[in-house]
């Protein structure tokens, strides 16, 4: 399958582009400068440009078979390039006659956010973090909205380490009992399975330990 994934030098980004070139799938990787990704491989095109020109957005999803969102906006938490980048991804998408969009999003967005402790429902997504939050719910309205055949990813908290393989997916709102924490590894392996696994189309699915 030919993929793009957009924020591909991001921490998740990487690896789900590592993990879906390891699966046999050529990836295009787009980001501002896409060789601070670091990887060389035959099957991946490395395409420069700005999630947020809806040009750049388009030109590269021409030919391709679906796409993975991963942006992030680094430190700002004011930044929207979350929701306006997905809004570019989806206007080309429909243009170009491309139909599965996979979007990473994060545990605690509309009613995931029943998954949540007191720590984050109050104090990181009530306040620090709250634009944030709203962004990623922005992002998942338009998503839910494209017509396109989507997946929506909401993992907890990232860590560092090797791929587990032994976290929860598609918990209900109302479990507790999570850690709200899950490996980077683990996401990247989830978001490249959804590719051709197609059992949480046009759903939104928690995944964490």
């Amino acid at each position: 399958m030919k993929v793009i994934v957009f924020g591909a030098t991001g921490s998740i980004g990487k690896l789900a582009v590592e993990k879906m070139l390891a699966e046999g799938h050529e990836v295009t990787a787009f980001a501002r400068t896409p060789g601070k990704i670091g990887i060389t491989h035959p099957r991946l095109t490395l395409h420069p440009g700005d999630a947020g020109s809806e040009t750049d957005v388009a030109d590269a999803i021409a030919g391709q078979d679906a796409a993975v969102i991963t942006l992030g906006a680094g430190a700002s938490r004011k930044n929207r390039i979350r929701s306006t980048g997905t809004m570019n991804v989806i206007l080309g998408m429909q243009k170009h006659g491309v139909d599965r969009l996979i979007c990473q999003s994060t545990l605690g967005a509309h009613e995931s956010r029943g998954n949540l402790n007191l720590l984050w429902k109050y104090v990181m997504f009530g306040l620090l973090l709250r634009p944030v939050l709203r962004d990623h719910e922005l992002q998942e309205s338009l998503v839910r909205a494209s017509g396109l055949n989507w997946t929506i990813v909401r993992p907890g908290a990232f860590t560092d380490g090797p791929a587990t393989g032994t976290y929860r997916e598609n918990f209900p709102p109302t479990d507790r009992s999570l850690s709200l924490k899950i490996a980077r590894a683990d996401i990247a392996a989830f978001l490249s399975r959804q590719l051709c696994d197609l059992s949480h189309m046009h759903r939104a699915v928690g995944i964490s330990n």
